[in-house]
């Protein structure tokens, strides 16, 4: 195996297409839109005998609490890889970074894997002396996903009694419409939703930066969607849709708390299945899942079951992972666990 950056957009996106496992976070795109938050990114390739199974998206973070590589849900890799060929190629990915690390000033590597939670693949993190990250990084560990192969009656019928009801509900209220559109004027719209979401729930959303350059870098490939929930003609509602790879992703969603009543959320997620299928995709990613039966109290339970009420199945992988690179490692080990003990994760 020998390891070398990709710089031709097709060659990656074309791999990318034939892996089993993969979110838009390896995407070409997402690349573009880290390079238009002002952080460096590397794409590397691995190849063996000629043959490429492996790209890896690396963006370096730079955070108060210490420097760092970040690969999130990556490295994509080859779906008939054995599993000691999937170690191979973070060992190589590893000496990579670990060269790289004094230039950059990185003191650790930080891997969000998009591998099945499976103890051979935990394995290859242990044998590699990774570390359970001390708080998940900001890509999933665990999701809920929603077959749609089939036809929308059958999506009808795996839902949940309760959400069949709210979305008849939100359905035939005259005051409730839904609007679709890429236009990028309505970025405003959407971020006074997600400005109100964190004021209510007391946490930082999304800068205004960060919502613009994610929608501008996928709106150029006609790639992402805003759907909005209206009552009486005011945005109460609204989602952030990406379309990739024959996934559609939950990615963003906000709504304001005073018009929960009307179960908007519920008609405007049903909408956004229904855009999904017609745009030819396989499969509804609802982006984050947390088994709210173990963990009633998690922040992330309520959402969780909302999700749930849609019908699907979860898809769980390995926990977020760091390899220390050096002893500044541990300033960030600290901060992040106090981080997590707060925010109850």
């Amino acid at each position: 195996m020998n390891l070398k950056e990709i710089t031709n957009k097709e060659e990656w996106e074309a791999f990318l297409q034939e892996c089993t496992e993969k979110t838009f976070l390896q995407s070409w795109n997402w690349g573009e839109f880290n390079v238009a938050n002002g952080n460096k990114i590397w794409r590397f390739g691995v190849y063996e005998d000629q043959m490429l199974i492996s790209v890896c998206l690396v963006v370096k973070t730079i955070a108060k609490r210490g420097t760092f590589f970040y690969i999130p849900h990556g490295p994509a890799l080859r779906s008939s890889l054995e599993i000691t060929d999937k170690k191979q190629v973070f060992q190589l990915i590893l000496l990579e970074l670990a060269g790289m690390a004094k230039e950059e000033n990185a003191c650790f590597v930080r891997v969000s894997p998009i591998l099945p939670r499976t103890e051979e693949n935990e394995n290859i993190f242990w044998e590699l002396r990774f570390r359970n990250a001390p708080m998940p990084a900001s890509a999933y560990e665990a999701t809920w996903k929603l077959d749609l192969l089939p036809v929308n009656e059958d999506l009808v019928h795996s839902m949940r009694k309760t959400t069949r009801y709210l979305i008849r509900k939100a359905t035939d209220n005259p005051d409730i419409s839904i609007e679709k559109t890429a236009d990028p004027k309505f970025l405003a719209e959407y971020q006074k939703l997600n400005k109100a979401v964190g004021k209510r729930q007391n946490f930082t959303p999304f800068s205004d930066n960060f919502i613009k350059n994610e929608f501008e870098v996928f709106q150029k490939e006609n790639q992402v969607v805003f759907i909005f929930g209206k009552y009486k003609g005011e945005i109460v509602a609204g989602a952030m849709i990406i379309f990739w790879g024959g996934v559609a992703f939950y990615h963003q969603a906000a709504s304001i708390g005073k018009y929960a009543k009307l179960s908007i959320p519920y008609l405007l997620q049903w909408e956004a299945i229904k855009e999904a299928e017609a745009k030819g995709c396989r499969v509804y990613d609802f982006w984050g899942f947390t088994d709210p039966e173990k963990f009633p109290h998690h922040p992330w339970a309520g959402p969780t079951l909302f999700k749930m009420g849609f019908g699907g199945y979860k898809e769980e992988y390995v926990k977020t992972q760091d390899f220390v690179l050096s002893q500044k490692y541990w300033i960030n080990y600290i901060i992040e666990s106090v981080r997590r003990i707060n925010r109850g994760l």
